[in-house]
């Protein structure tokens, strides 16, 4: 019978133990924490072992490629019996971590994330600069105005994250919306989230740049109207049918575009 090479064999442990890993990763954080240092403890262990063979003369009589696989394999058993009974570097590892993690600096939502972080005075005060833009969109398409805010919170993060030009001034652009070759006013250039079959890509995109927020919302309105694509969008009156209608007409390309704009809109409801 052949011998499967030690390699493979490694490969084939190796991600059985990421799954595994992974799997405690998402029910028992602390736990999983602990199994990575463990590991990473025994591939230091296997590596510093493989090294002292390395620098040791390895041209006897006895010495062939068959000998140095099963040295190989005896210097992993070796690194993985150390490793249980452990050498101190997995749990200094594990103090270390476990003081870092919870002081990790959150990452900044991406576009179209929920900003849930942002605090009720951050939201009052985004709901109320833009209400009356928004009923005056909302009298123009029929579209309830907390619905209209809701998106332009979205879009915007509660104003946190408008697109900015490149001299840093805004562009009143709460929505989003592309500069298309139709376009000819101005434009902000940014870097940006976009899904592809599922899959977030960051990628360069050119945003409509407005000179008021009467002229961005006048202009949402105008888009609505016009476009063939959204005539399901216009009439809507509950978040649900809002929401799933603007991601079914295409209006942003991450696939969880509605679940994400209900959650806001619930926000908005709260207080418009």
């Amino acid at each position: 019978m052949a011998m499967v090479p030690n390699n493979i064999n490694n490969l084939a442990s190796d991600a059985q133990s990421l799954d595994r890993l992974r799997y405690q990763a998402k029910q028992a954080p602390d736990k999983a924490l602990k199994v990575a240092a463990q590991q990473f403890e025994m591939v230091f262990l296997n590596m510093m072992l493989k090294t002292m063979r390395e620098a040791t003369p390895q041209d006897g009589m006895m010495d062939s490629e068959q000998t140095k696989m099963f040295t190989g394999m005896l210097d992993q058993q070796l690194a993985q019996e150390m490793s249980t009974r452990g050498v101190g570097l997995a749990d200094v590892m594990v103090r270390q971590l476990s003081q870092t993690l919870p002081n990790a600096t959150p990452t900044k939502p991406g576009v179209n994330a929920v900003p849930s972080a942002y605090n009720a005075d951050t939201q009052q005060s985004f709901v109320d600069k833009v209400k009356v833009h928004a009923e005056a969109a909302s009298r123009s398409t029929g579209i309830p105005a907390h619905l209209i805010i809701g998106q332009a919170a979205l879009e915007s993060g509660w104003g946190k994250r408008e697109i900015k030009l490149a001299d840093g001034s805004t562009s009143f652009n709460l929505f989003s919306i592309k500069a298309g070759k139709d376009w000819h006013g101005k434009v902000a250039e940014i870097t940006t989230t976009e899904y592809s079959h599922g899959v977030a890509q960051q990628q360069t995109e050119r945003f409509r740049a407005y000179h008021s927020y009467t002229e961005a919302f006048q202009d949402y309105a105008k888009l609505l109207s016009d476009n063939p694509r959204y005539a399901a969008v216009i009439g809507q009156e509950g978040a649900q049918g809002f929401a799933q209608a603007l991601q079914q007409a295409g209006y942003a390309t991450d696939p969880n575009y509605a679940d994400k704009l209900v959650k806001v809109v619930g926000s908005v409801r709260a207080r418009a």
